[in-house]
């Protein structure tokens, strides 16, 4: 998986910024873009991948290690204190192995991540932004911050109270799920541009841009890694 600062070209970063900017032509909303590597560390999935690993290497090494009974003096066989040292070994590689994988390999560690734990982090990310980036904190309470984080492959859209007010948390949902299946069926830039043409277009009507508007945030996009 293509980290975040290496999947957007310069071109890309000024697409974005000139979909911010046309958009707040129309909208005294104030339209913050971020995408971020991903949202949570998953420890747990990890953890889990090496257990499953460690769990066949047991099985594998049990059936492949005959088990044969040893008489009292019998020193020609297989002692079981040796087997069981055995067991022991391939488990505890099995797991550094296994979580070790799931550490490097985002979608083996995906495998293993509840899709309900993947959606919170991604809220709890996304309202943390919001308030680190100052979203909250324009005059008129009409931020609105756009998310993307690219582990979880999720989109949050999060308003201000005054903006949320007159689009609607049902309409914002939709916006979040729009952009995802834009997102499958194109690029990211071109999936986040779409949406903030939307919301310029929607909030222009819902909340026009003043004679006396003020350009409160940055237009740019934020990358978080």
């Amino acid at each position: 998986m293509k980290r975040a600062q290496e999947l957007f070209s310069p071109e890309d970063h000024q697409a974005i910024t000139a979909a911010v900017v046309a958009a707040e032509q129309k909208t005294a909303a104030e339209i913050v873009p971020v995408v971020a590597n991903d949202s949570g560390r998953y420890d747990r999935a990890e953890d889990s991948a090496g257990l499953w690993l460690g769990l066949i290497a047991f099985i594998i090494t049990w059936a492949m290690y005959p088990t044969v009974p040893v008489e009292v003096g019998d020193w020609s066989g297989n002692h079981p204190v040796v087997q069981l040292a055995a067991y022991v070994v391939v488990i505890v590689v099995g797991y550094i192995l296994g979580a070790s994988l799931a550490t490097q390999i985002p979608g083996l560690r995906r495998l293993f991540t509840p899709a309900e734990q993947m959606s919170d982090e991604c809220w709890k990310a996304a309202r943390a932004i919001f308030f680190d980036k100052r979203v909250h904190h324009t005059a008129d309470a009409t931020g609105v911050l756009i998310y993307f984080s690219l582990y979880e492959h999720r989109a949050v859209v999060l308003a201000d109270q005054n903006t949320l007010d007159l689009l609607g948390q049902e309409r914002i949902n939709e916006l979040c799920r729009e952009m995802i299946e834009q997102v499958k069926s194109a690029n990211l830039t071109e999936a986040m541009t779409k949406t903030i043409e939307t919301l310029g277009i929607e909030l222009g009507k819902l909340l026009p841009r003043q004679a006396d508007d003020v350009n409160e945030l940055s237009d740019a996009l934020v990358i978080i890694e």
